[in-house]
This record gives C-alpha cells, sequence and structure tokens, in this order.
C-alpha cells in the first residue's frame, strides 16, 4: 500500500476526518474526535502508526520485523508500521480497522 491508498482506505471509515495538526508531513485520522491513525509524509519507505492493544502490540513486534514501538506515541498502544511489503495490504488493512474500532468504541 502506498501513501494514497492508505489515505484512501482511512477516510472510507464513517466518521473519518483527516486533518494536519503537526504541520504538513504528518496526515491525522480522527474518528470522534480522536486519533486513530497518523500517517507520515516524510519518510522514504511509507509507514504509520496505529493505536493497538497493549498485548496484541507486543505480540505483533515480535511476529513481524515492520512493526514497530510507536514513533513519538505512547509505546504500549502505539506501534509504527514500516510499509516494506513484507506483510499483504489485507494484514495492514486489519491493524487499520482495529485502531479505529479501538478508538470508535471509546465514546
Amino acid at each position: 500500500m502506498n501513501v494514497e491508498q492508505i489515505r484512501e482506505y482511512c477516510l472510507l471509515k464513517e466518521g473519518a476526518e483527516e486533518s494536519l495538526p503537526f504541520g504538513p508531513n504528518t496526515v491525522v485520522f480522527k474518528v470522534d474526535g480522536k486519533i486513530f491513525l497518523l500517517l507520515a509524509l516524510d519518510t522514504a519507505q511509507t509507514q504509520f502508526n496505529v493505536k493497538c492493544d497493549p498485548d496484541k502490540a507486543e505480540e505483533l513486534r515480535a511476529a513481524y520485523p515492520c512493526v514497530l514501538p510507536g514513533y513519538h506515541m505512547n509505546k504500549k498502544h502505539w506501534n509504527t508500521i514500516i510499509v516494506d511489503g513484507s506483510v499483504s495490504s489485507g494484514l495492514l488493512k486489519e491493524w487499520m480497522d482495529d485502531s479505529y474500532g479501538l478508538v470508535k468504541k471509546k465514546k
């Protein structure tokens, strides 16, 4: 997936909004006023941050080299995903969906 595909996928989600509150290099996607994904625009490889259940976050980091502790985020609850082709688009979407679901249900 590339930056535009990630952006389009995020905006398909009910209530999703995008903004650039941290400057022109990071697109922030929110639902119900809460962030569910941050997409870097200034990196050599596409990468994004997603919220994750703490236990699952650790499991994903152990299982996939492209999953790292969340860059500039609470590392217990956020992962940074490097889109390097090592995992399928379906798995990337699953992680985006999980993040959206965690944020959406916290009304």
